[in-house]
């Protein structure tokens, strides 16, 4: 299945948008850094590439979570469940259609170090006997699924199916710096049939438009990430929105024209497949393509897999363009590599993600961080505008 690493909308935008806007960790990585522990934690990271894969609204103020940005390589908020609400982090995973949070029966030592759902402090609570599974690449969590109100942002979407985990093995969660996963794709994929969280929103008409949009800030100095429900929001994005049909709904699935580098074609140059993941931190391919990009770029491989680069050079590195239905996307060197104080990190791995036309390409936090991204489940498109 998927490995770990949103911007939900409105017609009257002023008077409907619902947003969670996302702040920077800016010590994170420094701190891991300095004590040593950076290698391990992206060695462990659920979203490494190398081990991953209420009501109407009625004009109300807008109501906003803060979300953190985790190394670039996570974003996570929080979202309430039951009754009283008992309060979890969670990623907006486009890649994945399940929501689950850890519970009071988890004695893994992942459970150790998060917030874990009690069943007998909400009076909304609904238990059942149905098992939930799911393979996260090296991590996975298998526990049990039971009803309760879920409210993400100011939206109560009630008798929402969820998993109680039960067992974390490993420590690859015991690294996340969040407690659960709200999956955003479609109910395809979702495991033990559960109907996704956004799916109820849109039959119980709590969203005025079936769509939601991500806004992701990439740079440490910059914070207002955020996910909004229903609408798209005008501020975050430049020109026009350019909508790309989904191909199979289960990811979020698009055709990919070509992948060029200084005109040259580095992959597809028939075509092939893509997802649009923001439960992706990096973006990925092939590894044989993406061993090209990374020659272009002038990276090199270093103990854990990653790729670094010479800061120094950015100036000289080429756009890497991705082409879809017709329109040329391109990442500058500045938006393809992920700096901080210690150095420059190619923000490419390979991965091979199988499906029925081949393997697919992720385009991750990396990709949607430049471009603002738009999820329409009423017309089954996927729209991308230049982020501002």
């Amino acid at each position: 299945m998927k490995w770990l690493v949103v911007v939900l909308a409105c017609v009257q935008l002023s008077e409907c948008l619902v947003r969670v806007p996302l702040t920077k960790g800016k010590s994170a990585r420094q701190a891991l850094q300095e004590r040593g522990l950076l290698g391990e934690l992206l060695k462990n990271h659920p979203y490494n590439p190398y081990t991953k894969y209420a009501g109407y609204f009625n004009g109300q103020t807008m109501s906003t979570e803060p979300l953190m940005n985790y190394l670039d390589m996570s974003y996570y908020g929080t979202i309430s469940i039951g009754t009283p609400p008992q309060s979890f982090t969670v990623i907006f995973d486009t890649g994945s259609s399940n929501l689950w949070v850890p519970s009071v029966y988890c004695s893994s030592q992942s459970c150790t170090n998060h917030k874990k759902f009690s069943p007998s402090r909400s009076s909304t609570f609904q238990a059942t006997k149905k098992p939930l599974s799911i393979q996260y690449g090296t991590g996975s969590m298998t526990g049990i699924l039971g009803y309760d109100t879920v409210t993400v942002a100011n939206i109560a979407v009630k008798e929402q199916e969820f998993g109680l985990s039960e067992i974390e093995p490993g420590s690859t969660f015991y690294y996340a710096p969040f407690d659960g996963i709200l999956g955003l794709a479609y109910p395809d994929i979702a495991a033990s049939h559960v109907t996704p969280v956004f799916d109820n929103m849109m039959s119980e008409n709590l969203v005025e438009q079936d769509l939601f949009a991500f806004y992701l800030t990439r740079q440490v100095e910059q914070s207002g990430s955020e996910v909004v429900f229903g609408g798209v929001d005008p501020n975050h994005y430049t020109g026009q929105i350019n909508w790309v049909p989904v191909t199979q709904e289960g990811y979020w699935q698009i055709q990919l024209d070509r992948v060029t580098i200084n005109g040259q074609v580095v992959d597809c140059s028939g075509g092939c497949q893509a997802i649009v993941d923001t439960g992706t931190s990096l973006l990925t391919g092939p590894s044989e393509s993406i061993s090209i990009i990374q020659q272009y770029i002038g990276a090199t491989q270093g103990y854990y897999g990653q790729y670094s680069v010479n800061c120094n050079n950015l100036p000289n590195m080429p756009n890497v363009v991705f082409t879809i239905n017709g329109i040329d996307y391109p990442l500058t060197p500045s938006e393809y590599i992920i700096q901080d104080q210690y150095g420059c990190m190619s923000g490419f791995a390979s991965m091979y993600l199988p499906s029925s036309s081949g393997g697919l390409w992720i385009l991750g936090d990396v990709f949607i961080g430049p471009y603002y991204s738009i999820f329409d489940r009423g017309n089954n498109r996927v729209g991308f505008a230049k982020s501002v």
